[in-house]
């Protein structure tokens, strides 16, 4: 998810695990090992001169489970033996240490598994993104309550059990609205294969996943030997059914036969996506697995990356929504979440 709620997550953490020696700084460490893993981003840009291999390295290793076990160690002894120093010699041990950033580090990639966008937890071992496409990215209502809770805790002196009473109420919060999601997403796979039964539809297989910012609309994509077909639901609908259909024909106008990166491109997009020629002689690549958002030109992806050839390789530009207007994209969004 988001960096802001991994912060929070991870000095939850922190305080469940050193709360009660160490007081708020307990909660800045949890928040920093909660932080860690999302390094991988600027990591990614130091060891590869080519964007996209440095897009597909997030998520990846730093994200797993053996790194949980391998940096957890690592960390905790370094930050034991720095802070196990003059008056606060012998407050800590380092098995608390290590703790601390294995649940902070641990938690981050799982929180990360509800996600649309996947999570290598058994890298090195296999690169299979585990998605299960519940949540959105971002999500206020997972995020602000349990970030409330945690400021609250920090105004009680740390042996106050006021702190745990706090504590346990955001991650009971947030946990309570994560099953929420999840049943939501059974739910909408049930509407979404009925409607698919409903509109003729013969597909090979389908996803549906939460628009950003909520889990009212949901957005479900079905692949068929030719097309993708697309669609809108919202809790809120007064009709259990998918609505807003699009029809968008698959486009190859690169392959794998072409250039290697289209297959490592599919692979990172669990094959939903579009690759188009440009007028420029670039190609634009549409990650199809995220909902498109309605423009005042009609309904968009969301996810786009700009290709250009480059030394027997394909490279990328920064990826850039196609919307023209963001306050009439949110607005819509809004409108539309409301239900019709």
């Amino acid at each position: 998810m988001d960096s802001l709620t991994q912060i929070v997550l991870g000095a939850a953490c922190g305080e469940a695990v050193l709360g009660k020696k160490i007081g708020n700084r307990a909660l800045l460490f949890g928040a920093l090992g909660g932080t860690i893993p999302d390094l991988d981003v600027l990591i990614g840009g130091l060891l590869y001169n080519n964007e996209i291999d440095a897009m597909l390295f997030h998520r990846g290793f730093m994200h797993s489970i053996f790194f949980a076990f391998l940096a957890s160690l690592l960390f905790g002894w370094l930050v034991h033996k720095l802070y196990n120093s003059g008056k606060r010699i012998d407050t800590t041990t380092q098995k608390d240490w290590i703790s601390l950033f294995f649940w902070s580090l641990f938690t981050h990639p799982i929180l990360d598994c509800f996600t649309p966008y996947g999570t290598q937890l058994f890298a090195p071992i296999s690169d299979y993104r585990v998605a299960f496409n519940n949540i959105a990215v971002v999500d206020p209502v997972y995020t602000v309550p349990f970030l409330l809770c945690m400021i609250i805790l920090m105004f009680f002196k740390r042996q106050n059990n006021t702190r745990k009473l706090w504590l346990k109420l955001g991650v009971g919060i947030s946990s309570v609205y994560m099953i929420f999601t999840l049943i939501n997403k059974l739910y909408v796979d049930s509407v979404f294969k009925s409607s698919l039964a409903d509109k003729g539809i013969s597909y090979n297989r389908f996803s549906a996943q939460p628009s950003i910012l909520n889990n009212i609309l949901w957005y479900g994509i079905a692949e068929t030997e030719e097309n993708y077909h697309v669609a809108f639901y919202s809790l809120l609908d007064i009709s259990n059914q998918f609505s807003e259909w699009q029809v968008l024909p698959k486009t190859r106008d690169l392959t794998s036969e072409n250039f290697e990166d289209i297959k490592d491109l599919a692979w990172f997009s669990n094959d939903y996506y579009n690759v188009t020629k440009l007028e420029d002689g670039d190609f634009l690549y549409k990650d199809l697995r995220y909902p498109l958002v309605k423009t005042k030109k009609g309904y968009k992806a969301v996810f786009n990356l700009k290709l250009y050839k480059t030394n027997n390789r394909l490279d990328m530009k920064p990826f850039a929504p196609e919307m023209d207007d963001f306050k009439f994209t949110m607005n819509a969004l809004w409108i539309r979440m409301k239900g019709i």
